[in-house]
């Protein structure tokens, strides 16, 4: 079971801190890492068992850390490497493992590998990065898009070519094909294993390696297209199917590397896997043993949350992962879609009882799960205005995009200081005036509080060991239920969830003994006579397990 035999994440829940926006140390209006570490009571007290810090290392911030210039170095920004071993030591003694960001695929343009490799076509880091003729016409080399719009490629009028580029202009994407680059790479990792972190959340790392013919992609048609794009309809990339610009098969290999410097020091490695047909990839990348432990999905970050989606895309990755005992985490919210609590309302007015059902949802599902930071007070999607917004990728689609601001906004720590206690001086994005009210100091004081709840149910989930590393079966029920097993020989535990407005009343399969301890308990009731009955108040959800386990 989880956290023996140093399988310390399976089934575990990783807390994801953005730290721009999670504490604010020094008064710049900015997160940094001691403003973390003030704040890791907090998460201790959740009933966590990890933390996912985003990038912090130095960089120019055009994607807000994900564009990297030095693997090795903290921003000034966020503070220094001190800081970050005082951050790490904290975390430790209150029994919080440590998952860091890496980005490896790419890296910011003003990386000093970049500045050396497009200095010219023959000096030692000329391949370092994909760099390619044009064509006859002087167009790209191929079709591809970015992620943010526009052509994968950028002209470089030192060399005369293209480089390659998945997402911002100011962030090249390495040659994964040069083996100085995978070894050079591998020692980044290294430098980062040897200060004590316990894990890496790998970004983007299908897109490692190219198609080294430089082939186009085919355009998307209804056959092609996956149900759960990485981007939205409205964007262009969404209009191929990305068969040569990202998963390829050479960087099973380099994974597999990656997967032997890990073992070496006990270290976790969380993949980020973004594909148009996921599943089959992250089940190839999670193969038990080889290469990742454990990959994050994108499946359930999306606008449709009926039960029929969820269920296909639970058990779409269920089925692949199963073919090579890989391991999945889910996530509901993160730092790049709109918070759960706005995206799947229906546009309705917030409604705490549907949020405590996504996090029991979450927590109920095969695999481990991640939490974002605000998730465990119910925060709703923020509305900065334009004028306001930093996210190049939101001011490049706006209005139909907004951007990622609105989730990114500050942590709301005490409603009546200035900025919600995030910070003393300006905010890089203002505080939401809707998010006062659900600051953490006045959640506390609550014992009926989401935060209050998300403690009970994070609590209780660590003392049953089928929610962590059980078995997953559906049963057919009707709209708006969903009806999820967990097992494990012969004990089973019994989910469903009431995921509509009205009280639903259903017969069970079989007699069910509610599970005690949790604080949805009283959103179900189970009656034996004449036949065993499930009642489920609107948005109820019942954990349970047969008659003859006996409850827990």
């Amino acid at each position: 079971m989880s956290g023996s035999n140093g399988e310390w994440w399976r089934g575990a829940v990783i807390y994801q801190i953005y730290p721009r926006s999670f504490m604010d140390s020094n008064g710049d209006g900015v997160g940094d890492l001691p403003g973390i570490t003030s704040k890791l009571d907090h998460v201790a007290r959740l009933g966590v068992d990890a933390v996912w810090v985003s990038p912090f290392f130095r960089s120019p911030m055009k994607d807000f850390g994900y564009d990297v210039a030095d693997y090795r170095a903290v921003d000034p920004l966020f503070g220094t490497l001190d800081d970050f071993d005082a951050m790490r030591a904290r975390m430790h003694a209150l029994g919080l493992k440590l998952i860091i960001d890496q980005v490896l695929s790419h890296t910011s343009d003003q990386h000093a590998w970049f500045a050396e490799s497009r200095s010219s076509r023959d000096n030692p880091k000329a391949d370092w990065y994909v760099w390619a003729d044009p064509q006859p016409d002087g167009t790209p080399p191929t079709n591809w898009l970015s992620v943010f719009g526009g052509s994968a490629w950028q002209w470089d009028s030192r060399r005369r070519q293209y480089y390659l580029h998945s997402f911002l202009a100011e962030q090249p994407d390495l040659n994964f094909h040069c083996a100085a680059v995978q070894d050079a790479l591998l020692g980044e990792v290294r430098f980062w294993c040897e200060r004590g972190v316990d894990g890496f959340r790998f970004d983007a790392c299908n897109h490692q390696f190219h198609d080294a013919l430089l082939r186009d992609n085919p355009p998307a048609t209804g056959e092609s297209m996956g149900e759960v794009s990485t981007v939205r309809a409205d964007n262009p990339y969404a209009m191929q199917v990305h068969l040569y610009d990202k998963s390829q098969p050479e960087n099973l290999v380099f994974l597999e590397r990656l997967r032997q410097l890990l073992d070496g020091y006990g270290a976790v490695a969380l993949g980020e896997v973004g594909d148009e047909n996921a599943p089959p990839v992250m089940a190839q990348y999670t193969e038990l043993g080889k290469r990742l432990h454990l990959a994050y999905s994108f499946s359930l970050l999306t606008a449709d949350h009926s039960p029929k989606h969820l269920r296909h895309q639970v058990e779409s990755l269920d089925t692949a992962l199963a073919v090579t005992n890989g391991w999945g985490c889910w996530a509901v919210s993160n730092h790049d879609v709109p918070r759960v609590a706005t995206r799947w309302s229906d546009g309705a007015a917030p409604d705490t009882r549907r949020d405590r059902l996504w996090l029991a949802l979450l927590l109920a599902l095969r695999g481990s799960a991640s939490l974002y930071q605000g998730e465990e007070l119910g925060l709703p999607e923020a509305d900065v205005p334009f004028e306001l917004l930093q996210d190049p990728y939101g001011r490049a689609f706006w209005p139909e995009f907004k951007g990622r601001d609105g989730c990114r906004t500050p942590m709301p720590w005490t409603a009546q200081a200035p900025n919600a206690g995030f910070s003393t001086g300006t905010p890089w994005l203002p505080v939401d005036g809707a998010h006062l009210p659900l600051a953490v100091e006045l959640q506390e004081a609550d014992p009926g509080s989401m935060l209050a709840f998300s403690r009970a149910l994070l609590h209780w989930r660590r003392t049953q060991p089928l929610l962590r590393t059980g078995a997953l079966a559906f049963v057919d029920a009707p709209a708006p239920l969903l009806h999820i097993v967990r097992s494990d020989g012969d004990a089973v535990l019994h989910a469903i969830f009431n995921t509509g407005i009205e009280p639903v009343s259903v017969p069970l399969p079989a007699p069910l003994m509610p599970l005690a301890g949790h604080p949805l308990a009283p959103t179900a009731t189970v009656t034996a006579a004449p036949k065993p009955l499930l009642t489920l108040a609107p948005y109820g959800v019942f954990f349970g397990t047969t008659a003859e386990a006996g409850g827990r």
